[in-house]
């Protein structure tokens, strides 16, 4: 009996330790435009494209003992179809028709260009990361280009490590967030109702 309780007790500490090794994430994060916009087109069509412009689908590790084991990914798969409906929804909302090519409407193209989660490597345990979105907008109209860079971030402290549905928010919130301030950019619309 004696013998049945150590072992117990041996493979709850053993698990215990264990737990300090984070597996790894991905990530299915929901993307949402945050605000009105002004119309500014009368219906015209619009050409609009979605890329994932990253150079890894990985955003970074959550740190931890064991940082190699915590790799946080979003597959461009996932996610840039999101993108791709949130940007019409909103070309729809600066008063534009969207399309997915040909002919010679104006062209806008969203790229994602960085997804970042970075958290303290020297910490044993995962207290705080920074998540950062970057997005390129282009715009084509006739012989005339506009080009703009839109960056979001997010420091945020947590009691814990944080699960992949905190984590899942707080990458969609950065995203949103990126996104909302693209379409924000005054001379996108101007640019594309020319």
């Amino acid at each position: 009996m004696l013998q049945r309780l150590l072992f117990g007790l041996m493979a709850v500490a053993t698990l215990s330790l264990v737990g300090c090794a984070h597996s790894p994430q991905q990530l299915s994060p929901q993307p949402k435009l945050t605000t009105q916009l002004n119309a500014v087109g009368r219906g015209q069509p619009v050409e609009v494209k979605v890329v994932d412009g990253r150079a890894s689908q990985s955003l970074g590790t959550r740190g931890g003992m064991y940082p190699e084991t915590s790799t946080i990914t979003v597959s461009g798969n996932d996610v840039v179809p999101k993108l791709q409906a949130q940007a019409e929804a909103a070309v729809r909302l600066l008063g534009f028709t969207p399309t997915r090519g040909g002919g010679n409407a104006p062209q806008l193209t969203v790229t994602l260009a960085e997804l970042k989660y970075q958290s303290p490597k020297d910490k044993m345990y995962v207290t705080e990361a920074t998540i950062g979105a970057t997005f390129r907008a282009d715009v084509s109209n006739a012989n005339r280009r506009y080009s703009g860079r839109y960056g979001a971030s997010l420091d945020q402290r947590f009691g814990m490590a944080p699960n992949q549905e905190t984590n899942t928010k707080l990458v969609s919130d950065v995203l949103s967030d990126a996104l909302t301030r693209l379409f924000k950019d005054p001379s996108i619309g101007q640019m594309l109702a020319e």
